[in-house]
């Protein structure tokens, strides 16, 4: 059973919001295209799995996706986990890596050597990785009353043309890192090799419960980040046929000077940017100014249309931007 579903990453979200609000001739734009292209790479992987995972029978087995835990009660530190495979005998972390070309995995420096159209590349050992994970988590379980749950990690090439290399003297890589195709048949021995539970089902269903409620999803100020102010951001609404901007708001409308196409709701995207860049609450002025809006009755008008949750009243009053609410996280 999934309990926990895959979405889209936040942080690829607002990377795409970014590319959209900056100039063409922005120098950090090569910069934020690349970081979101690996982004996107990494979650077509972890989607690739999900088929895969759709396979196991969902009586038997709890699947919780994109997990982000703190490693102490003050929740200043986190640990992610691509995906959880829950069941009464046995957890399983499973980290996702999405690759082109060939991975060597060399045990002497701990490094992936990605070699991908002639080029090699140095990257983190997703080995060491796992097995940093494997020990958090279950310090994590120790500390939520869960220590006697057996874990066991791997690591999951989802590209299925990836060749894995190593060197002859490793032994043990192909207990760690598998193919996609080879996940079923992984699971059914774990499945097969232990005889007892380790868990009762009320110790699962609290485990789940308390897992969903600790997660906690990374929002991260992306323009910190690359160093960008909001000045920088491009104003107005855009049009979804041409991208021009800024739209103009007529008869009730949003209309394109540049390819004359009309569109009702537009400025829900524009308030989508605002919020994954620049603020969780928007009054009547910062819309207008947003949104390139002259009339304050026009911006109250699109605003009370949304039925948003609101804050403060009369010239303090603050609309809170929920458009998903299966992101529940704190207001900035």
């Amino acid at each position: 059973m999934i309990e926990k579903k895959r979405i889209i990453p936040r942080i690829i979200l607002i990377l795409q919001a970014l590319l959209r609000r900056l100039p063409l001739h922005h120098p950090k734009l090569h910069m934020i295209s690349e970081e979101l292209g690996k982004r996107m790479a990494g979650y077509k992987g972890e989607k690739a799995l999900d088929y895969t995972l759709s396979f196991l029978d969902p009586k038997k087995y709890n699947i919780l996706h994109d997990l982000r835990l703190p490693r102490n009660s003050h929740k200043d530190s986190f640990f992610q986990i691509d995906t959880l495979l829950i069941t009464s005998k046995f957890i399983l972390i499973i980290e996702v890596k999405y690759l082109a070309g060939t991975a060597f995995f060399d045990p002497n420096f701990n490094q992936l050597i990605q070699t991908k159209d002639g080029i090699e590349q140095a990257l983190p050992d997703p080995t060491v990785q796992i097995k940093r994970q494997e020990s958090q988590f279950i310090n994590w379980l120790s500390k939520h009353g869960f220590p006697n749950i057996t874990i066991y990690s791997c690591v999951v090439m989802s590209n299925d043309r990836t060749i894995i290399k190593t060197s002859p003297d490793n032994k043990t890589l192909n207990k760690i890192v598998i193919h996609r195709h080879s996940l079923l048949e992984k699971v059914k021995g774990l499945e097969d090799s232990m005889r007892i539970e380790s868990a009762t089902p009320k110790d699962l269903k609290k485990l789940i419960r308390t897992l969903k409620k600790q997660h906690e999803e990374q929002n991260p100020s992306i323009l910190e980040r690359f160093n960008i102010e909001e000045k920088d951001l491009l104003n107005g609404v855009i049009c979804e046929a041409c991208n021009h901007r800024p739209l103009v708001r007529k008869h009730g409308t949003w209309f394109c000077l540049k390819c004359k196409s009309r569109n009702n709701n537009a400025h829900i995207q524009a308030l989508k940017d605002y919020e994954l860049l620049i603020n969780s609450k928007i009054n009547n002025t910062e819309l207008r100014k947003f949104l390139v809006v002259d009339s304050p009755y026009v911006a109250k008008r699109l605003l009370q249309s949304l039925h948003l949750p609101t804050t403060g009243i009369k010239k303090g009053k603050q609309y809170i931007l929920l458009f998903d609410e299966s992101r529940p996280r704190k207001h900035k």
